[in-house]
């Protein structure tokens, strides 16, 4: 994994932000600061702290809540307010969202590896990730969680509540109890969590006269290692042209999106650029890989939800004329944030760059026109988000019964094909056209 570094201080982010609409940061990855309010001079604040300070005086002694206007509380409203008003990306982190936001840009959490989702007011589990403590227990899809170290899972409580209960410190204990509806049993589990690795990776398959299918759904530590895992196990089966999907792909690590276009690159040739506020802040990301690059083609799926990393990949291998681009404009989230760590566990995400794809191009605020448009319904993007994250339900019945819609046409994915059945016809005629001369 590569470590490259803002002025080797900063964690380079590109991902969603939980609670903001539609709002995506990019972060650095590198180390973290240990102590962020000491990293720089002090300016002169003196006027402008001291103004702070009366107002929080004043508050304190005035407001008729006690509690509210502690000076604690009154400190970190401050901090939420002079941060989140300078740009939709940047934040100050609480001690728990900011714990939270490191789990989501690691891939790694302390669980016991079971997919769980909310149905009809209960909490069904979906899959067992192989070789975690749920996987190994025997817990399967469609068993319900009632209850979780003794407490029932109250209706209202289930989906982020259950995922937070589950996971916890690595080596711990969890007490699951559990409905399996295909025996009409109650199971009662004690089991340990550990550290559980997220894929991002959530469909790899061959669809057919060689055309490989990879989805990416975020872009977190491990995100090329499982890629890079995808396309050997995919060129092994035979591929010879490769979709690559980052539909609803709502970002993550700068690093892990260079990691991901880098096989498509030679060594030395640049992916993305990113540009601070001074002249000197530039900073070139380029191909590190020895050997020859993955030279066959490439068809990227975007839509508006694709945002951030995925942008980076999709900026990258269209600016240089290694794929071509279909679906609907991407959301356009050109902006890179670095990620300060706090006192108590508090943390700081901050503006601090825009990047750019090879050429010098800006997406921000205008994002990546496909070369292939094709625009889906509403309807369209609801359904099919929920059959791409059930690639397992390939039985029509079984996943009717748990839609309540049967499967629908993947036009963008349809367009993409005939895109690269395209390509291997040209390149096909070219050939003959060579041989006769």
């Amino acid at each position: 994994m590569r470590m490259a570094t803002l002025a080797g201080m900063f964690k380079r982010i590109l991902t969603l932000t939980a609670g903001m609409v539609l709002g995506v940061a990019l972060v650095f990855a590198g180390r973290r600061v240990a102590a962020a309010w000491n990293l720089f001079p002090p300016r002169d604040l003196s006027k402008s702290s001291a103004y702070v300070r009366e107002v929080m005086q004043l508050v304190n002694e005035n407001y008729v809540d006690e509690k509210s206007a502690a000076y604690d509380q009154l400190a970190k409203y401050a901090m939420h307010g002079m941060v989140e008003s300078l740009d939709p990306h940047s934040e100050f982190l609480e001690a728990k969202d900011n714990k939270e936001f490191e789990e989501d840009l690691t891939g790694e959490f302390g669980g016991i590896g079971i997919e769980v989702e909310s149905r009809n007011g209960r909490a069904i589990v979906i899959a067992s990730i192989a070789d975690t403590p749920g996987a190994r227990a025997g817990i399967q899809r469609g068993d319900v969680i009632v209850s979780i170290d003794g407490k029932p899972v109250e209706s209202t409580a289930v989906g982020d509540s259950v995922v937070s209960q589950l996971r916890g410190k690595p080596k711990t204990h969890v007490a699951v109890g559990l409905y399996r509806p295909v025996t009409h049993k109650n199971l009662n589990l004690t089991l340990v969590r550990e550290v559980i690795k997220i894929a991002s990776v959530r469909d790899v398959r061959l669809l057919g006269e060689g055309i490989g299918y990879v989805q990416l759904t975020e872009f977190s530590e491990h995100t090329g290692e499982q890629f890079g895992k995808a396309l050997d196990q995919l060129i092994e089966q035979g591929m010879t042209s490769l979709v690559l999907d980052l539909r609803n792909n709502p970002g993550g690590l700068l690093d892990a999106a260079v990691d991901v276009a880098e096989p498509f690159f030679k060594k030395g040739e640049l992916i993305v650029y990113t540009q601070g506020r001074k002249p000197g802040d530039r900073e070139d990301m380029r191909a590190e890989r020895d050997g020859a690059p993955l030279n066959l083609p490439v068809a990227v799926l975007i839509n508006a939800g694709s945002a951030s990393a995925a942008e980076v990949v999709t900026g990258a291998l269209k600016d240089t004329g290694r794929a071509v681009v279909v679906g609907e404009r991407s959301f356009g989230k050109g902006s890179v944030q670095s990620v300060f760590t706090l006192k108590n566990g508090e943390g700081l995400r901050l503006t601090t760059a825009r990047y750019y794809t090879p050429s010098g191009v800006s997406i921000h605020e205008k994002g990546i026109a496909p070369q292939v448009e094709v625009i889906m319904t509403p309807d369209e993007d609801d359904k099919l988000s929920r059959q791409h994250a059930r690639p397992d339900l390939a039985n029509p019945v079984e996943f009717k019964d748990r839609f309540g819609f049967e499967p629908i046409e993947d036009r963008q994915l349809d367009a993409a094909l005939d895109v690269l059945k395209g390509v291997r016809l040209l390149g096909e005629r070219s050939v003959v056209r060579v041989s006769m001369k």
